[in-house]
């Protein structure tokens, strides 16, 4: 196994969920929210800034200046006049390549698809679903969402976050068929069966890239199973 697999996901398609299962069924790490305690840890931010700006990318000039005071570590002179929000998407950029480097793995979200565009052994895949199965699972999920429509609000809430961000701060469209390698309907397939289906590509993904690597610069060693 030598796969790194991201997946980008809609609010309430059980992308999350999906890729915990299909971490666990090869036993290589998953990253989601955990990402976001390396992240500060390895840049020296307090994870409380990298939550606030967790996928959601902000323009405020005053807000960016007001958060920067809040911020240390990643001192150099470059990094000065960056907006707050811009130095925490580096810092999660970084620890993103650095977790890659380390090994196969599952990452959800937070445009690990471009982080790592240029290691040959990543699957990039995104979940969806329909709006009455995202709805079921907001709302079983969320106890204090009590109706369809609370339910879909919040969706399109999240979803508008993941899409600005994505947008943002990569080069490509999130959701957009084309950013990706493969999207599945996790309505159409259940969770179960998207894993399943998951683990079809990514065995044809090795067989059809034995041998290869990730880049250059990491070291050899990097991404070899145990």
């Amino acid at each position: 196994m030598n796969t790194i697999i991201t997946i980008g996901r809609q609010f309430g398609s059980g992308g999350r969920e999906i890729g915990e299962k299909v971490a666990a069924y090869y036993n290589i790490p998953f990253y989601n929210k955990e990402l976001l305690s390396r992240a500060a840890s390895e840049s020296g931010y307090a994870e409380e800034l990298i939550r606030q700006h967790d996928e959601r990318p902000t323009s405020s000039f005053l807000y960016n200046l007001v958060m920067d005071t809040y911020s240390f570590g990643y001192n150099t002179s470059s990094f000065v006049d960056m907006p707050i929000s811009q130095k925490v998407f580096l810092a999660q950029f970084d620890t993103i390549k650095k977790i890659a480097a380390e090994g196969p793995c599952v990452i959800v979200g937070r445009c690990a698809d471009y982080a790592l565009s240029e290691f040959p052994n990543v699957l990039n895949l995104f979940v969806h679903a329909t709006d009455e199965y995202k709805i079921k699972t907001v709302m079983d999920r969320f106890p204090d969402i009590t109706n369809e429509q609370k339910a879909r609000d919040f969706i399109n809430k999240k979803d508008k976050q993941r899409q600005s961000y994505y947008n943002y701060y990569s080069s490509k469209k999130w959701g957009r068929a084309d950013s990706y390698d493969f999207t599945i309907c996790s309505s159409t397939f259940g969770i179960e069966g998207s894993v399943k289906l998951i683990a079809q590509l990514v065995d044809d993904f090795e067989s059809r890239h034995a041998g290869h690597s990730v880049v250059e610069e990491v070291p050899e060693e990097a991404g070899k199973k145990d």
